[in-house]
């Protein structure tokens, strides 16, 4: 899939609710921007039995104490399945595409950031996305989509009544 195929996917996977189809639409740019970034169309992450994504919570050995909460997206799902298998019958490699996986990021409370591996066989060397980098796009992509004016608006005659 392609990354307009992706967020068309996205949209229409959206509830009908009148506007979540719209402002998915309206941030689809930053996702796209974002995932041009990254090699691959669609990344394995690992979940878990109750469909949450597995974390990994990194320690900085020059600063004891501090921690970050990190999602690995892995290139193939042979390599997912290799993470895997390292946490037994807990979790499950799944296969998505790059924009849902940074749509998703945004609401994953607590998570700074998603790793993803570029090259197969090779965890070493990763390209970190922050999510705060994440939601600063999509806020201004949406700060332009609420400051733009309805559609059809101006399409009305002045003497409609």
């Amino acid at each position: 899939m392609d990354f307009d195929q992706q967020i068309q996917a996205l949209i229409e996977k959206a509830p009908p609710d009148g506007s979540t189809p719209q402002i998915l639409q309206a941030i689809a740019p930053a996702l796209i921007l974002i995932a041009q970034q990254l090699q691959h169309l669609e990344y394995s992450i690992l979940q878990a039995l109750d469909e949450s994504w597995a974390i990994v919570v990194l320690s900085n050995l020059k600063q004891p104490g501090r921690q970050k909460k990190v999602i690995y997206a892995f290139p193939t799902l042979k390599d997912a399945s290799s993470a895997a298998a390292v946490a037994a019958d807990r979790v499950r490699p799944v296969l998505l595409p790059v924009t849902h996986i940074l749509f998703q990021m945004i609401a994953l409370e607590g998570l700074d950031s998603i790793v993803f591996f570029e090259n197969p066989g090779n965890q070493e060397v990763g390209t970190e996305i922050p999510r705060e980098q994440v939601q600063e796009l999509i806020s201004v992509y949406l700060q332009q989509y609420r400051s733009a004016p309805p559609p059809n608006s101006s399409n009305l005659p002045p003497d409609i009544a």
